[in-house]
């Protein structure tokens, strides 16, 4: 059985004092939920700060975004070695927003997924297809290409360290939500590429994460299907409540 995992993503929201409070209230209530592992991504700002309070429990710390250099002139960037120097053990790559307002492209996803797993890294690779691709019946298509280029010569060992995060971009941030049907049969859909096309031996034992408008309303119909093992949580994690009430649907 997969170990399901639980992300918050927190975009551009919370300041330190904001998110180092949040840390400590879900460290104090879920530091030992054994049945998921917790992730939590803040701003880049709130990286150390949150590091520093989730030292000596189980919940992991991830970062929004990284660049595929080492180092070097490339302002306003933040590297792999700056993440793990900062507590990082996982980073988001190829969230929908990143695609669509900044224009990052499967090549450079897969080059940022080299760096983060050559650094020691764990991506959260993010795919998915827009509203005008899903009513055009490219669904498959899309998220067959996004895998393949996205981790193109990536060796069949480092697979085993990336978690996949399927994120229908018309569901984000629109109160949207796929069907627990939909998102199943994509779900089951990206575990036989990574099994046929990466030839990845280890696929039934890949993490599918689901991201699109989950709350804790829906999260519970979604997780029950049996390719989809956790979420990528966007608003309803900016909420401890709803953040709370999402992890504990899988801890009971």
């Amino acid at each position: 059985m997969v170990r399901p995992v639980i992300a918050a993503n927190w975009k551009m929201h919370k300041t330190i004092p904001e998110a180092v409070e949040f840390a400590k209230r879900l460290k104090e209530e879920f530091s030992e939920a054994g049945d998921v592992e917790i992730v939590l991504a803040p701003p880049f700002t709130s990286l150390r700060p949150v590091a520093d309070v989730l030292k000596d429990s189980s919940i992991h710390l991830a970062a929004q975004n990284m660049h595929w250099e080492e180092k070097g002139a490339y302002t306003g960037e933040i590297s792999a070695a700056m993440l793990i120097d900062a507590g990082c053990e996982f980073v988001i790559v190829g969230h929908s927003e990143r695609r669509t307002l900044f224009g990052e492209t499967d090549t450079i996803l897969n080059r940022k997924i080299s760096a983060a797993l050559k650094s020691g890294l764990k991506p959260i690779f993010c795919i998915g297809e827009t509203l005008e691709e899903r009513e055009s019946g490219a669904t498959f298509h899309i998220i067959k290409k996004q895998i393949k280029e996205g981790l193109n010569n990536i060796p069949s060992d480092d697979i085993r360290h990336v978690a996949f995060a399927y994120e229908p971009v018309w569901a984000i941030g629109t109160g949207k939500t796929a069907t627990p049907v939909q998102a199943q049969e994509v779900h089951s859909f990206i575990r036989k590429t990574i099994a046929d096309d990466l030839a990845y031996a280890h696929a039934s034992e890949t993490v599918i994460m689901y991201g699109g408008s989950v709350n804790p309303e829906n999260a519970g119909s979604l997780m029950n299907q049996p390719d989809i093992n956790g979420a990528l949580v966007g608003g309803a994690a900016l909420n401890f409540g709803s953040f709370g009430s999402i992890i504990k649907m899988l801890t009971r």
